[in-house]
């Protein structure tokens, strides 16, 4: 049995939704066919059922030959064993489809998605990636389950025509003309139920765009009074979104409808010459029987191909939606002959003139504070116009892979995942739990710990919510430390904690990086009082370097932008 994950998806194809869906094909074609082959024995089985009771009935019950008849019997059992035994692994398999076709599509997704990073959330709304993974899987898994029930729907469908019309020429003619008619003339209402699914889909991502928007900023509409508003806005796009819903409803009823409506009456007239031919002498009473039987079976191939059709529509849509995450295209790249970058060295911008020394502990204070995630973008390489050098070396002519490695940017958008809060800090399970703890005190998050039942093994909940907002900060300083890069980058690592942790963080900051190089983007007098080197930052260039005591004496900027006074009140003081 294939494991999942795959090691390695592969390489989609997303030109077009069609080469998509042919590319998650070719990936799994040995349990594809493996699928293909069980349908048509099981449902080829399932075939030769009526034909089998009909030569039972003319050669054992109509002339009284029990041998025959218990011969027939026999053969009927075999049959009934074979499409036990086919239908099981035909079940199998296609079970094997359906999750080997959704975990690709999850590596392939999930994997451009780290490729993208921060790039994603701009180009494309969240709820468009929450339903990529809630919605499409589950198409795309499904067109490539309904697979093997469609190859036996199709096989069968010409070896009853082939059966039938070596009963009754014309009989079999009726059927291998009429129910091709019958699918086509389905095939009208199709078209429009893709559009309506299409535009469902772009109603239901919409909405929960909406829906992850409204809970991540929660606490922020709750003080300012806005929680009404949002309300009302995301019970008129639920509407939307319900509304959408009853059209595809409305035509997927009509469809469902026409699936029992032209079969049945297919039947009648079926059965209804059958039985004309029968008083006539043409037919016997056991070629009667098979025809019913048959007249009856064929309904399930029909349905399977609606439903084949139904799903590979399903299934355009949602290898639609995959392409785009797919098509896009990362802020930064990598350039064709990467540099390797040094172990060590000064991280400079010389743009902005900013210089953090190797193995120091560096503060850059912003008279924009709006602007101080832009340096740290900057700094990390977040921006490929980028021209900061680390070691001498462009970081540009580097790998991401290799940047990564070396310059880790903590800011204050990093969030905290579910798992168990070992997996949380520790996701690599590098560390040993005294290095686990040594991190936790230096961000002076004990109090964190103690509160867990479970202590570092306690389950975390999504995006941290039963934590704090100061107790999730200090915890995802603790993963930044435990990453141990050559340069950590921190943006505001101490703003939702009170004055007296802050300056406990500050003291074991220094310590626990000691040799290493530090960057803290920061306003606070407690941390920039504890730094060896302080760049301060206005219009996006550097124009004071030295300590934040002497800063604060000597330059007026500086002390209104730490101590955050106005130039009236200190004229006043």
């Amino acid at each position: 049995m294939r494991q999942l994950p795959l090691a390695d998806p592969g390489i989609p194809d997303h030109r077009s939704p069609a080469r998509y869906l042919w590319w998650v094909a070719r990936g799994q074609k040995a349990t594809l066919v493996g699928g293909m082959t069980f349908g048509i024995l099981a449902m080829g089985a399932q075939a030769l059922v009526p034909a089998v009771l009909g030569k039972a009935i003319d050669e054992g019950i109509a002339v009284g030959d029990t041998e025959k008849l218990l011969l027939w019997s026999a053969v009927l059992f075999g049959v009934g064993v074979l499409q036990a035994l086919a239908g099981i692994m035909r079940h199998r398999f296609v079970v094997a489809n359906w999750l080997s076709g959704a975990y690709r599509t999850v590596q392939v997704v999930t994997r451009k998605a780290a490729d993208l990073g921060a790039t994603l959330p701009k180009q494309l709304a969240t709820g468009e990636v929450v339903s990529v993974g809630s919605s499409d899987l589950a198409y795309i898994g499904n067109l490539l389950e309904v697979s093997g029930r469609f190859a036996g729907a199709v096989v069968t469908f010409f070896v009853v025509a082939v059966i039938l019309l070596s009963s009754s020429t014309l009989l079999g003619l009726i059927v291998l003309i009429g129910v091709p008619l019958m699918v086509f003339g389905l095939g009208p209402m199709l078209r429009p139920l893709h559009a309506r699914q299409s535009a469902q889909r772009e109603a239901v991502s919409e909405l929960n765009s909406l829906g992850s928007d409204i809970v991540a900023g929660l606490r922020v509409l709750r003080g300012i009074g806005g929680e009404d508003s949002f309300s009302r806005r995301y019970r008129r796009e639920s509407q939307q979104v319900r509304t959408a819903g009853v059209k595809v409803a409305r035509i997927q009823s009509v469809l469902d409808a026409a699936q029992v409506l032209l079969p049945g009456i297919f039947t009648v007239v079926v059965v209804g010459l059958g039985a004309h031919f029968a008083l006539r002498g043409e037919l016997s009473p056991g070629s009667l029987v098979a025809f019913y039987g048959y007249a009856t079976f064929l309904v399930l191939p029909l349905r399977t191909a609606t439903e084949a059709a139904e799903k590979l529509m399903r299934g355009l849509v949602a290898a639609g939606r995959v392409n785009r995450v797919l098509a896009l295209t990362p802020d930064v790249v990598d350039p064709l002959q990467p540099v390797r970058l040094p172990t060590a060295g000064d991280l400079v911008d010389p743009v902005s003139g900013i210089r953090a020394r190797n193995g120091l502990l560096t503060a850059i204070v912003s008279a924009e504070p709006d602007r101080a995630a832009e340096l740290a973008d900057r700094l990390g390489r977040y921006d490929d116009a980028s021209e900061v050098r680390y070691g001498g070396v462009t970081l540009a002519s580097a790998t991401r892979a290799d940047v990564r490695a070396r310059i880790l940017v903590s800011d204050t958008g990093s969030q905290l995942f579910t798992g168990t809060l070992r997996q949380e800090l520790d996701p690599g399970h590098r560390r040993t739990d005294e290095e686990l703890m040594t991190a936790i005190r230096t961000a002076s998050a004990e109090d964190v710990l103690v509160a867990l039942t479970d202590g570092l093994d306690s389950e975390v909940e999504e995006k941290g919510r039963s934590f704090s907002g100061g107790q999730r900060q200090r915890l995802v300083l603790v993963r930044a430390l435990l990453a141990d890069p050559s340069v950590l980058v921190m943006v505001e690592p101490t703003s939702a904690v009170d004055a007296h942790t802050e300056a406990r963080i500050a003291d074991r900051l220094r310590e626990y990086r000691a040799g290493r190089s530090t960057v803290v983007l920061t306003s606070s007098p407690l941390l920039l009082d504890r730094v060896d080197e302080v760049s301060f930052v206005a219009a996006g260039q550097v124009v004071a370097v030295g300590k934040h005591r002497d800063l604060l004496e000597n330059d007026p900027l500086y002390r209104r932008t730490v101590t955050r006074q106005t130039e009236d009140e200190e004229v006043r003081a």
